[in-house]
């Protein structure tokens, strides 16, 4: 029985296209006793990958911790699988704000130590006794009440483009690092002050309102469902939305918009903006918010020591790659000296700097994916596999790292010769003032 992904990202995208097959993105978390996580894990698995889940799932004795996407005809399904576990039955599903089909890539189910890495010894406190949960009205309401300090339970890069006015926002890049420094920091109010706390979709406050309660914090609560739950009541009642800005997500996305205000800057020139993006050079992948413009000049560097690594023979690259320390020696979060205009903590502003402009969503179809990009010439190949194309039409390419680039496919070459129609199985160069990688798909525009 397979118990493993057997399909690459690139694989999975391409079937994701072709199927036609609208997905939800959705996450959920529940804190049990699992006697034996390997064998929940294994169950989950076989009968997730039926259902065409992808997505990162985190699993401990502790409990489940769960982001993912699915078909939006397997819901259902899905949920009636849910419910066999007691623990997870009627369990709330928070889902995604924005959807998208490539969210996830790849179903990854992992045995962990905890479903949230707090650096907490849960033996010494009740984790059951937890905070009051909030709706979004209710928890609107107390945060005018001058009574009341709202904290921000995420990290640094989550805050910063998006926010709860008037929050605390830690300057910190883990959960676990943010329990000490708001311990010290409100030491003075465990009993005259009402502790509000908040994070994406609810897990982090979970464990943080039990550990302050634990603390001495005698008035302790939480936003039910966090940040995600929060919006759709929010859309659903009508209710004025007290989060400006973005919501971070852990996807393919990296970000949900909540409100149309920009409230961060770019990494790079300062202009508002609030769109992540990872370094195209795989030793450096530095997580960081970059603009259109930035992301053009700079091929979706965050330095001209990644733009030029990028333009390298893949196997220097890969020998540059060698011996370098995974993890956050390597994916940092927004905090690199090559970035001018990164804001955390203190420094982050609630008012707002620009209104984001509507994105229209862009109908098109799968065309081919890339063969090969020649640095010198700024020519990319693609192996043409469904459809037909034409000069004159109006192309994107997608990939995790080029990101949606359009442009119109003024002039190309066939099979090494200028022509103006290509079909299944023909090779077709064209100029492009980008790099295009291999995991790059090519797609038609058709409206």
């Amino acid at each position: 029985m397979q118990l493993f992904n057997t399909l690459s990202a690139e694989e999975r995208a391409e079937l994701i296209e072709q199927s036609g097959k609208q997905r939800l993105t959705l996450s959920f978390y529940a804190y049990a006793h699992i006697q034996d996580p390997q064998q929940f894990r294994d169950d989950l698995f076989k009968a997730w990958n039926q259902l065409e889940v992808l997505g990162r799932i985190y699993v401990a004795k502790e409990g489940i911790n769960a982001q993912l996407s699915l078909p939006a005809d397997n819901f259902y399904t899905f949920k009636d699988h849910l419910d066999t576990y007691p623990f997870m039955k009627d369990i709330r599903l928070n889902v995604a704000v924005e959807q998208d089909d490539l969210s996830f890539l790849k179903l990854t189910i992992k045995v962990r130590n905890k479903i949230v890495a707090d650096g907490l010894n849960d033996d010494t406190f009740d984790v059951t006794n937890k905070g009051v949960h909030l709706k979004a009205n209710e928890f609107n309401s107390m945060l005018s009440d001058p009574n009341t300090i709202v904290v921000d339970m995420r990290n640094h890069y989550e805050s910063e483009i998006g926010h709860f006015v008037g929050a605390i926002k830690p300057d910190v890049d883990t959960f676990r690092e943010s329990l000490p420094i708001i311990e010290n920091q409100l030491a003075e109010h465990k009993d005259d002050k009402n502790l509000l706390m908040y994070c994406t979709g609810g897990i982090r406050c979970e464990k943080a309102s039990a550990f302050f309660k634990h603390k001495g914090f005698k008035n302790v609560y939480q936003l039910e469902g966090g940040i995600i739950e929060y919006t759709r009541q929010v859309k659903a009642e009508g209710i004025e939305s007290k989060f400006i800005g973005k919501n971070f997500v852990f996807d393919h996305r990296l970000g949900e918009r909540i409100t149309d205000d920009i409230v961060s800057q770019c990494h790079q020139c300062g202009k508002p903006c609030d769109n992540h993006t990872n370094c195209a050079n795989e030793a450096c992948h530095l997580l960081f918010i970059q603009c259109d413009d930035c992301k053009a000049a700079s091929e979706n560097c965050c330095s001209e020591a990644c733009q030029d690594v990028i333009h390298m023979p893949e196997e220097e690259q890969k020998a540059l790659r060698r011996g370098i320390m995974n993890g956050n020696m390597i994916f940092k979060k927004g905090k690199s000296d090559r970035l001018t205009y990164k804001k955390t903590g203190d420094a982050v502003t609630s008012t707002p700097l620009a209104k984001a402009k509507t994105v229209k969503k862009v109908r098109k179809v799968l065309v081919g994916k890339g063969d090969h990009y020649f640095t010198k010439a700024s020519i990319a190949q693609f192996t043409i596999e469904n459809h037909e194309l034409n000069a004159g039409d109006k192309i994107m390419i997608v990939g995790p790292s080029t990101g949606e680039q359009e442009l119109v496919l003024n002039k190309m070459f066939v099979n090494g010769k200028e022509g103006t129609t290509a079909v299944k199985g023909d090779r077709v160069t064209f100029e492009v003032p980008f790099r295009i990688r291999l995991s790059d798909k090519l797609f038609k525009v058709t409206e």
